[in-house]
C-alpha cells in the first residue's frame, strides 16, 4: 500500500476510535396506543399543513402508513378495537358488532347502572396479557368515552379500564368495587358541568377551511351552522359533552392524571396506555367526513394532543416511549351530499321485521333474528331444533336481499366457505365472523351505498375503503421518521410491539411484525 494511502487509512481509524460509539435505543418503559375512533388516514394528508401541535409531531417524527386498513367486514368501534393490541381479526376474537361487544348485565356499572359492561365476550389473550406474562408488575391503564373503546383493547384482564358516563369517568364491577383517589378527585373538579354554555368557535379564521358551513343535511338539519353552543344547565352539558370536541380534551387529562398517579413508565419493564378518543365518531356522524366541523375539531384535537405529548414527555423520556395511533374504522359522505356525497342509503328493516314475524307466527319464536350492518344473525341451534332447513332459509332471505338497489354480495354460511381466497369480499366477511356464529346471509354494498337504519347521519360499516382504511403511525423509541406506502393491517400493530418488547404472544396471531418497526429492536 502507498505511504500516503495507509496514513490516510492509519488517521481514518483512530478518528473512528476516538468517536463514540452510537448508543443502542434505550428500552421502553411506556407503550401508548392512541386510537382516534373513525379516523381516517386521509385527513392526516388533507389537513396535514395547518397542523401545529401533536399530529403535526407524529406526523415529523414518525413512520406513518398511510395504506392502513382495518381488515374485516363490519367497520364499527367494537370489532375494531378488538383487533388493535390483540394481533387477531374479529372472526377469533368474538367481537362482530357493537350491539354484542362489552354490554353485560352481569358487571353494572359502580353506581348500579345497567347494563354495565365487561370483556366477557372477548376471545384469547391481548398484549397486556402479554406483558404480564413476563413481568407480573406491568400495568395498564385505558381510557375512553365509550366503554367499548377503553376495554377492548385490553382484552380480558382486569386493569385500570375508565369511560366516560353521566358527567365523570366510573368502570364496572368487572374491575373494581370502588373508582381509586385519583379518578374520584378528577371527577370532583366537574370539568363536564363547568363547561355549561361553552361555545364550540373555529381555531381559524373563516378563510382557512375550503368546507362550506350551512349543509342543511348535517347534524339532522338542527344546529349545523358556526358557532355551536353547549347547554346552559351543567347537567345538560356534561350529558351533551359526547358530541363536542372538549370531551376528547377531557379524556387526554384523566389520561394524563392517571400516567401521574401510577406512574406509569417509571420501571425497567414496561407499562401499557391505551387511550381511545371518541369526538371525532361523534362529529364525523353528526357533520360528515368533508364538513367544516370535522375540520375544525381536527384542528383542536391537534392542539390538545400537542399539549398531551409534551406533558407525557417531561413525565417519561420520548426515546423510552413506544406510541401508535390509529383508528377503528373510518367514514363514508353523506348520500345527501350530491355529486360528491355517497350513492345512496340501504335499508333492509323491513325484510328482517316481515321474516322475523313470520318465524314468530308459524313458532312462537323469532330465533334472534338481528340484523346490522350487513350481518343477519340468528339463533341457528333453534331453527335446526324446530326442524328449519338454514340453507334454505339463507338462500330465501338472501335471494330477496340481494334485489335491493345498492347490494353488490350476498353470501350465505354456504356460498362463503365455497368462494375463493382470492376474492377479497369474502375473505374481508371470512375475517369477522367467527366458525361457531349463528348467521343467515352477509352483505357487501355497491361502491359509494352506506347502510342506514333511518338516521339522516353519516355511515360506516361496510367494506367499502372509505371504511376499512385507516392510520397506522409509529413514533418514539429511537424510530427514524419515515413515510410508508404499502398496504399493511391493524393485526400488525401488536406483533410488532411485542417485537420491540421482546415478549412472546400466547397465541397465533392473524397479523405480522412490522420489519420498518422492529428492524432495531430496543432489547
Amino acid at each position: 500500500m502507498p505511504l500516503a494511502k495507509r496514513y490516510k487509512s492509519e488517521a481514518l481509524l483512530f478518528l473512528l476510535i476516538l468517536l463514540p460509539a452510537p448508543r443502542p435505543p434505550r428500552p421502553t418503559s411506556l407503550v401508548v396506543l392512541l386510537v382516534v375512533d373513525q379516523m381516517r388516514p386521509d385527513y392526516l394528508v388533507r389537513y396535514g399543513p395547518q397542523f401545529t401541535g401533536g399530529f403535526r409531531n407524529l406526523l415529523d417524527h414518525g413512520v406513518f402508513f398511510q395504506r392502513g386498513e382495518q381488515d374485516h367486514a363490519v367497520t364499527q368501534t367494537a370489532p375494531g378495537h378488538s383487533t388493535l393490541l390483540s394481533g387477531r381479526e374479529p372472526a377469533r376474537t368474538g367481537i362482530v358488532r357493537n350491539s354484542l361487544g362489552v354490554v353485560d348485565s352481569a358487571s353494572p356499572l359502580l353506581d348500579g347502572s345497567v347494563p354495565g359492561a365487561s370483556p366477557r365476550r372477548f376471545r384469547g389473550t391481548a398484549l397486556y396479557d402479554w406483558m404480564v406474562a413476563r413481568d407480573s408488575l406491568s400495568r395498564a391503564l385505558s381510557v375512553s368515552r365509550k366503554d367499548r373503546g377503553a376495554i377492548l383493547p385490553i382484552g380480558r384482564a382486569r386493569a385500570s379500564v375508565y369511560w366516560y358516563h353521566g358527567a365523570g369517568f366510573t368502570t364496572s364491577r368487572y374491575y373494581a368495587d370502588s373508582l381509586p383517589n385519583w379518578v374520584r378527585e378528577f371527577n370532583a373538579r366537574r370539568g363536564p358541568e363547568r363547561l355549561a354554555g361553552a361555545v364550540w368557535r373555529l381555531r381559524l379564521p373563516p378563510a382557512s377551511y375550503a368546507e362550506a358551513d350551512r349543509m342543511p343535511y348535517e347534524n339532522g338539519g338542527r344546529d349545523f351552522v358556526f358557532p355551536h353552543r353547549l347547554p346552559g344547565s351543567p347537567d345538560s352539558a356534561a350529558a351533551a359533552l359526547i358530541d363536542f370536541p372538549w370531551m376528547d380534551s377531557l379524556t387526554l387529562s384523566l389520561a394524563l392524571e392517571g400516567v401521574r398517579a401510577l406512574g406509569l413508565g417509571k420501571r425497567p419493564s414496561p407499562d401499557l396506555l391505551s387511550i381511545s378518543l371518541s369526538s371525532t365518531d361523534a362529529v364525523g356522524h353528526a357533520f360528515g367526513p368533508d364538513s367544516r366541523e370535522l375540520h375544525d375539531h381536527l384542528l383542536w384535537l391537534d392542539l390538545w394532543l400537542g399539549r398531551f405529548l409534551d406533558s407525557l414527555t417531561t413525565l417519561v423520556s420520548r426515546d423510552r416511549i413506544l406510541l401508535v395511533l390509529t383508528a377503528d374504522h373510518g367514514v363514508q359522505p353523506f348520500p345527501e351530499a350530491g355529486p360528491l356525497g355517497a350513492a345512496g342509503r340501504v335499508r333492509l328493516g323491513e325484510l328482517v321485521s316481515r321474516t322475523g314475524a313470520e318465524l314468530a307466527r308459524r313458532y312462537g319464536t323469532d330465533f334472534g333474528l338481528s340484523f346490522e350492518s350487513g350481518l343477519l344473525t340468528v339463533d341457528t341451534l333453534g331453527l335446526h331444533a324446530k326442524g328449519i332447513s338454514i340453507d334454505s332459509l339463507a338462500r330465501t332471505l338472501a335471494r330477496a336481499a340481494g334485489r335491493k338497489p345498492g347490494v353488490l354480495r350476498v353470501f350465505t354460511p354456504r356460498t362463503l366457505a365455497q368462494a375463493s381466497d382470492a376474492d377479497r369480499e369474502a375473505l374481508l366477511w371470512r375475517h369477522l365472523i367467527p366458525q361457531d356464529y349463528g348467521w343467515l346471509f352477509c352483505i357487501s354494498l355497491k361502491p359509494g351505498y352506506v347502510w342506514s337504519d333511518g338516521e339522516a347521519v353519516a355511515e360506516h360499516g361496510t367494506t367499502a375503503p372509505e371504511d376499512v382504511r385507516v392510520p397506522i403511525l409509529f413514533w418514539g423509541g429511537g424510530l427514524k421518521p419515515a413515510r410508508i406506502a404499502r398496504p399493511v393491517r391493524t393485526v400488525d400493530i401488536a406483533p410488532t410491539l411485542a417485537r420491540r418488547l421482546g415478549i412472546r404472544p400466547a397465541e397465533a396471531l392473524d397479523g405480522s411484525a412490522l420489519g420498518e418497526i422492529v428492524r432495531e429492536t430496543s432489547h
